[in-house]
């Protein structure tokens, strides 16, 4: 297996197989109770537009993306809601999701959301990361969501070899200002998922997992109980934490069903399930892609993607 070279002045590149620099995230997947109620707020709140919808489930997407007849009709989209009916909302401090973050591509977006939530009074917070800008919220059963805006590299700071991230206040007034009193007119082409943020039993395990065995960087790992991966130099892919300490949520529970981890065509995807296997995890392969658990049984689907 090919141990890729080196892509960023910062993090520690796994021991064996490493991710191509390229690897990005794909859509997430959730199970919720009422397929109406949750479209509604995906689509009111945070701008979303429905791409492919039958009677239990829901694929969304930033507008311009998919769609019969689209110049990008190609492009995946971000997010899928499956209903289950008696679903309980997500428990507090439970293993599985912490939330999932929207990248969108400009701090005026940015600011012209918080401006949005603000109109419609729904209630948010915010933090700025160092290397990014944050607003935190929940959907209509408790999973966590983040919507964020990146810093420009050059502005990333490095202790050694570690990316310097934190959690400090949120201007959001001046991010409100940036927006130059536009109108939020939904979620902006060219938004995608940045991150995928999860509450794990233990680091060492996840280390183990995400990072030796599917060869993901480790970027941050200084960070009161977590820990931080990406490929290619991001700031992360993916988050880890131990703060909830909770058991996995259960199949009764609006969850996180999976996440995509999109890479480079066939042969790069088959390196990654090599990797895992070599390492002892289990892989189901599925047509063009695989799917894997991490120890706390949350799922990750990686397939071939649009990298862009």
């Amino acid at each position: 297996m090919k141990v890729m070279p080196r892509q960023a002045p910062f993090g520690i590149e796994p021991p064996g197989y490493r991710l191509p620099a390229v690897a990005r995230v794909g859509a997430v997947h959730l199970q919720v109770p009422q397929l109406a109620r949750s479209l509604a707020f995906y689509q009111d709140v945070l701008g979303l537009r429905v791409v492919e919808r039958d009677q239990v489930s829901a694929a969304l997407g930033a507008p311009g993306t998919g769609g019969a007849g689209g110049a990008d009709a190609a492009e995946p989209p971000l997010l899928s809601l499956r209903a289950r009916p008696g679903t309980r909302p997500a428990r507090p401090g439970s293993l599985g999701l912490y939330h999932f973050a929207i990248l969108l591509p400009s701090r005026e977006a940015l600011g012209g959301l918080i401006a949005h939530l603000e109109t419609l009074g729904v209630p948010f917070g915010g933090g700025d990361h160092l290397v990014s800008e944050a607003v935190y919220l929940s959907d209509p059963d408790g999973l966590g969501i983040e919507v964020y805006a990146d810093r420009p590299r050059e502005q990333w700071r490095v202790r050694g070899r570690e990316l310097v991230m934190a959690t400090e206040p949120l201007d959001a007034d001046d991010l409100v200002r940036a927006a130059g009193g536009r109108g939020w007119e939904g979620l902006p082409a060219g938004s995608r998922v940045g991150h995928v943020h999860l509450s794990v039993g233990d680091l060492e395990q996840a280390e183990a997992f995400y990072h030796r065995a599917l060869g993901l960087d480790k970027v941050v790992w200084s960070y009161p109980g977590a820990l931080f991966f990406s490929a290619g130099g991001y700031h992360h892919h993916l988050g880890a934490n131990t703060w909830g300490r909770g058991e996995a949520a259960g199949a009764e529970e609006a969850r996180l069903l999976s996440w995509e981890l999109q890479l480079p065509g066939g042969d790069a995807v088959e390196e990654a399930a090599r990797s895992l296997e070599a390492a002892g995890y289990s892989v189901e392969r599925s047509g063009t892609g695989w799917s894997a658990s991490d120890p706390w049984g949350q799922a990750l689907h990686c397939v071939p993607g649009p990298i862009s």
